[in-house]
């Protein structure tokens, strides 16, 4: 993937270049049913998906498939449910935000991942960041908007779809806050489950 999701300009200047981070290949892209979106690669590259069995980002994103009902214990386990870990953002935050300018600059990055999985029928969009770069997607290739404006918690459960896939918009599910805000911890337990539902029943 580290070939094939490449930044050529690096002009975004709100975040951090030095800590630009992709997944590394997937070794068969047709196994894939399920692109989980999340926000920007952690602070530490320590926490990053992968980086180890204690890395923040794979505790919490396995936790929240056990809350979903999942018997996994890996993060391997999960990518075993056909499942593709990503951040809408490559680089590394400064900020607690991200500019508009460079959700839509990252995007273009995000659609290329994307295109990489033509069976995936279920994008789960964690996060404000994630939602907003695929509505850039649609907005450059002059398709409707993805995801309606408003809060999350009020999008949750719509019917929304993209490219062949069903859309859930959802919370952040790597990183520590998803072991403070309990709600929205149940909230991505509950999307989580939905989106394996769905992959599940439409073969």
């Amino acid at each position: 993937m580290n070939e094939l999701v490449r930044c050529e300009s690096f002009s975004c200047l709100d975040v951090e270049h030095d800590r630009y981070t992709v997944p590394g290949a997937v070794a068969n892209p047709d196994t894939v049913t399920v692109v989980m979106v999340a926000e920007a690669p952690p602070p530490d590259p320590a926490d990053w998906f992968g980086a180890g069995p204690d890395a923040l980002y794979t505790r919490t994103t396995v936790q929240a498939f056990r809350d979903a009902g999942e018997d996994v214990t890996t993060l391997e386990d999960v990518l075993d449910l056909g499942v593709y870990l990503t951040t809408a953002i490559k680089c590394g935050k400064t900020g607690y935000g991200i500019s508009t300018e460079t959700v839509r600059a990252c995007s273009v990055l995000l659609e290329t991942e994307l295109g990489v999985f033509p069976l995936a029928r279920a994008l789960m969009l964690m996060g404000d960041s994630a939602i907003k770069a695929v509505n850039a997607i649609a907005r450059r290739n002059g398709e409707l908007r993805v995801v309606p404006a408003g809060s999350t918690y009020k999008l949750r459960g719509g019917d929304y779809r993209f490219r062949g896939m069903k859309v859930f918009p959802s919370y952040v599910q790597a990183g520590p806050a998803f072991f403070i805000e309990k709600s929205k911890r149940q909230m991505i337990a509950e999307d989580i489950a939905a989106a394996l539902a769905y992959v599940r029943s439409s073969g």
